[in-house]
């Protein structure tokens, strides 16, 4: 009677990301390669966790409503919008509590956005989970924002 080797595999755990899932940052913010258009930044708000995806839609759907032709890509793992020739006004990035989204020059805009930067001109607003969002006054600054010349990457 011969002896045999009893083995042993260790199976694989599948995993929790397919390859078309991104990883997911600090604060939950997707990891986005850079690109240019409107796919890179559907594919950065799909990834964006929980409520934050809402959020993401929400923005991307007025800023597009609001800015013929905006230009969309995705630089530092956030989608800027901007206008060709006017530069980068708005963009937007997951924060753990909240979503950050940036105004380049929204010292410009009134009224002007209610938290301040470090960089000169820029105002952010932050949206946390359950705010109730004024679409007037977010279509206002957006509006105001593709006007006037913006920050060039």
């Amino acid at each position: 009677m011969s002896a045999v080797a009893k083995t042993t595999t260790t199976a694989k755990k599948p995993s929790k990301r397919t390859a078309k899932t991104p990883k997911l940052l600090s604060g939950g913010n997707p990891k986005i390669a850079k690109g240019d258009g409107d796919a890179v930044v559907q594919q950065y708000i799909a990834a964006m966790p929980g409520w934050k995806h809402e959020v993401g839609v929400w923005l991307d759907a007025r800023i597009t409503a609001t800015v013929p032709g905006v230009r969309k890509a995705i630089q530092w793992n956030s989608p800027f919008y901007g206008v060709e020739g006017k530069g980068w006004c708005i963009a937007f990035h997951c924060v753990s509590k909240y979503v950050k989204v940036s105004f380049f020059r929204g010292t410009a805009l009134d009224p002007v956005p209610p938290v301040a930067s470090k960089i000169e001109g820029t105002r952010y607003v932050h949206v946390h989970e359950g705010d109730v969002l004024d679409e007037a006054q977010w279509r206002a600054w957006i509006a105001q924002a593709a006007v006037i010349p913006g920050w060039f990457a």
